[in-house]
C-alpha cells in the first residue's frame, strides 16, 4: 500500500486524475471540479446521476467565491464557522457554475474542510476539490481504508493514505437561505 504525498496527489488532480482520500467521516472521491472528464469518471465509478450535483470542499472561503452567486466573504466566514461539526451548506450557485456541479438544482453544496489531509490537498491545489463519498451509489460509504480499496483499487489514479476524522457519518447538509437541515449527521 503506497502512501501518496499531498503534492503528488495534487499533481494527479491537476493532470485530470481521480483520487480517493480521507475526510472528516468517510473516504472521498475527488478531482478538479472544473475538469468535465475527471468528473465524468467519478460519476461512472459511483454509478451516480449527473442530475444530483456534487459537493465541493475547500480550505477557505476565497477558494469558493467564484462558485457562489453574489458572495460576500464576511457573511460566508460567519456561515462556515457557525458550527464545531462539519456542515455542508447549499448556497445559490453562480450563473457560470457547470451543470455537473449543481445538477438539477440552483444551489451548490460547499463545505470548508477541517480534515488536515483534505485541507492540505485544497491548499496545494489552490482551489476546491470534488468531495463525494467513496462508494458505489446505494452502497455503504467507505469508512475504512480496506473498503475504499475494495471499491476502487485499480480504478482511481491514487489512494491517499491517512486516518479519517472523528465523525462517524457524512456531514450534515443545510440550506444557507433558511438554515433548514436537509440531512442530519448521525
Amino acid at each position: 500500500m503506497q502512501r501518496w504525498p499531498i503534492k503528488n496527489a495534487a499533481n494527479i488532480i491537476k493532470d485530470g486524475g481521480v483520487i480517493v482520500y480521507p475526510t472528516e467521516a468517510v473516504y472521498g472521491l475527488g478531482c478538479d471540479p472544473l475538469n468535465p472528464h475527471a468528473v465524468e469518471r467519478i460519476l461512472d465509478l459511483k454509478k451516480r446521476s449527473i442530475d444530483k450535483g456534487l459537493l465541493l470542499i475547500a480550505a477557505h472561503t476565497k477558494q469558493v467565491m467564484e462558485y457562489i452567486h453574489e458572495p460576500q466573504e464576511e457573511n460566508l466566514n460567519v456561515l462556515f464557522s457557525s458550527s464545531e461539526t462539519p456542515i455542508t451548506w447549499l448556497l445559490k450557485a453562480a450563473a457560470n457554475v457547470p451543470y455537473w456541479l449543481t445538477g438539477n438544482h440552483s444551489t451548490i453544496a460547499i463545505r470548508l474542510t477541517q480534515h488536515p489531509i483534505a485541507k492540505a490537498l485544497c491548499q496545494q491545489l489552490g482551489h476546491p476539490l470534488i468531495s463525494t463519498s467513496a462508494n458505489i451509489s446505494a452502497r455503504h460509504p467507505a469508512n475504512r481504508k480496506v473498503l475504499a480499496y475494495k471499491y476502487f483499487y485499480g480504478q482511481v489514479d491514487c489512494i491517499v493514505g491517512g486516518s479519517l476524522g472523528q465523525y462517524r457519518s457524512p456531514s450534515e447538509i443545510r440550506d444557507a437561505t433558511d438554515g433548514q437541515i436537509l440531512r442530519k449527521a448521525q
